[in-house]
């Protein structure tokens, strides 16, 4: 659950630090004070895209931080990707913005991709925001809630996939007969490109040690001098460095017996000729395989020159040979494979087969979950107001399948008793909507295993008793999630367990800043009779406020 949220320099939020709890949190305030801002600013941690507009006028930047609990599968993703913190049982999301709208992220401390934060946030957090019942006009929102809820999402992205495999063949088919000349043109110019580089079968690594063996034999004389000297003043002259020191070592052992503080110089000269030695019997093998070889000099020498040949030739440095080499290869093997319209054509059936099958898996578990929240939001409607009104999701068959599968999603509604169920988009009202919306994101809460849930006034468009029916409701997913609210609504407000009121006033510099000030009891009770009365509050609003957070 979302523990705690510090934000600096956002919009109009100056500085707030927010402690959150368990169960039911609401956030109330008069229009325009800024309540949809915290979520705003909780999105922004949660991956949401940013601009330089969002910091607060006059600042360098913006600073949001939120601190989550977390579980087992948060955990697992966090050692997966090295940003677990020890044995810490929270994760802090962090998202800095500069005036100038870049911005940077990080996860406990660690700098981090918006794709790793958006991955993180949907373990964590679920929002519903307050335009959901407008995204339920479009065919796709209603495909992916029903998905989402169903928890199909893995097996339609198992169908897009197949789906994606089968158009890619169709399209190579369809390319094969309509380039059959050009392909045959570039299938020419490849063979013989890759008869040329098959001449000189360039192998990998081969550049480098080829180099490195021509340098080594073009200064074959230096080497040689230059080892023998080496050998000639450790070992094998009169005045060799190694006769000499072993000289001094056994002098020094004789004289150690006289005075023992010479045993540390004795210490450091004796593996002194120890490693001389050592130097001295590496130097000699080295030495016997040494040997001028002029023509093992030339055929390096022309084997460099072809080399070079084909790399001027390919236009590309001569170490890259051999991944052109391949790379000519596979184009060719594709090339031949795609004049084999035969096999192209082998390959659309089978693809297609595949579809039909991962399609048909979906279609199956997409019908037994349609009537399952079909009657469950059937069931919200009656508690919701809408008595004798009735949810449906069609599954609309296509005739050749897509890439979301054999058939279309549509939400369908009656909103009384007898009324023909019809398309969600064309036949509810902007209430009904609202209200039908709710239901859905209330179920499809409860069904998801997200231990955050923010509802940001997803209340608009309802009141009197339907409002007191969705406080319960939010209510209900508080005992067993933390749900925190936007809303507008006193009958929504009265049902929090905790309570802040977002309120706006004037600073120093003649600005705006937004705070947000948690509400004990009796300031609730001022709060909620406010949503009641508006601007003046009369004893019958405070008593009324009083009534409703007893109940």
């Amino acid at each position: 659950m979302l523990r705690h949220l510090s934000i600096r320099d956002f919009v109009i939020v100056a500085a707030l630090d927010l402690e959150f709890e368990r169960g039911f949190t609401v956030f109330s305030g008069e229009t325009g004070a800024g309540k949809s801002i915290l979520i705003d600013a909780l999105a922004l941690t949660l991956g949401a895209r940013a601009d330089a507009s969002i910091v607060r006028t006059g600042e360098a930047r913006a600073d949001i931080t939120a601190e989550f609990s977390t579980h087992a599968q948060v955990s697992r993703w966090l050692d997966e990707h090295a940003l677990a913190v020890g044995d810490a049982d929270t994760v802090m999301l962090r998202r800095v913005v500069d005036s100038s709208g870049r911005s940077r992220a990080f996860i406990n401390g660690t700098p981090a991709t918006l794709v790793q934060l958006r991955e993180l946030s949907e373990m964590l957090v679920d929002i519903h925001g307050q335009h959901a019942h407008q995204l339920l006009m479009r065919p796709d929102a209603q495909r992916e809630l029903f998905d989402t809820h169903a928890g199909l999402l893995d097996s339609a992205q198992k169908v897009a996939r197949a789906h994606r495999v089968w158009r890619d063949a169709t399209h190579a088919v369809d390319l094969a007969q309509n380039r059959d000349r050009e392909l045959q043109l570039e299938r020419e110019r490849l063979a013989w490109q890759l008869s040329e580089l098959d001449k000189i079968a360039p192998q990998p690594g081969e550049w480098e040690e080829v180099s490195a063996e021509h340098h080594r034999l073009s200064h074959s004389a230096s080497l040689i001098d230059g080892v023998q000297g080496a050998l000639n003043a450790l070992s094998e002259s009169d005045e060799a460095m190694i006769t000499q020191l072993a000289a001094i070592v056994s002098k020094l052992r004789s004289l150690v017996d006289i005075d023992p503080a010479l045993a540390d110089v004795l210490a450091s000269l004796e593996p002194a000729e120890i490693q001389l030695q050592e130097a001295s019997y590496s130097l000699s093998h080295y030495a016997q395989r040494l040997e001028l070889d002029p023509n093992r000099l030339a055929q390096v020498e022309h084997r460099m020159e072809q080399l070079h040949s084909a790399a001027r030739k390919f236009r590309m440095q001569p170490e890259a040979l051999p991944e052109e080499h391949a790379e000519r290869r596979r184009q060719l093997a594709a090339l031949d494979a795609a004049a084999d319209l035969d096999a192209l054509r082998a390959a659309v059936t089978k693809a297609k087969e595949a579809y039909l099958a991962e399609a048909t898996v979906l279609s199956k578990a997409r019908g037994k979950a349609a009537k399952s929240l079909g009657k469950a939001v059937t069931k919200g409607m009656q508690e919701l107001s809408m008595v004798g009104g009735s949810f449906d999701v069609a599954l609309v068959p296509l005739a050749e399948g897509g890439a979301n599968g054999l058939e279309q999603i549509e939400f369908r509604v009656a909103g009384h008793a007898g009324v023909t169920l019809r398309p969600l988009a064309k036949v509810a009202s902007g209430g009904e909507l609202a209200r039908i919306s709710l239901a859905l994101a209330v179920i499809a809460s409860t069904a998801s295993p997200t231990p955050t849930l923010i509802f940001d006034e997803v209340d608009t468009g309802i009141g009197g008793g339907v409002a007191e029916v969705v406080g319960r409701l939010l209510h209900q997913l508080g005992r067993d999630r933390q749900v925190l609210c936007v809303t507008h609504l006193p009958q929504v407000a009265a049902r929090g367990d905790h309570h802040f009121q977002v309120a706006k006033a004037g600073d120093s510099a003649g600005g705006t800043v937004s705070t947000v000030t948690p509400l004990d009891k009796s300031k609730r009770v001022e709060e909620v009779a406010r949503m009641l009365g508006g601007l003046e509050i009369t004893a019958t609003t405070r008593k009324h406020a009083k009534e409703m957070l007893a109940a």
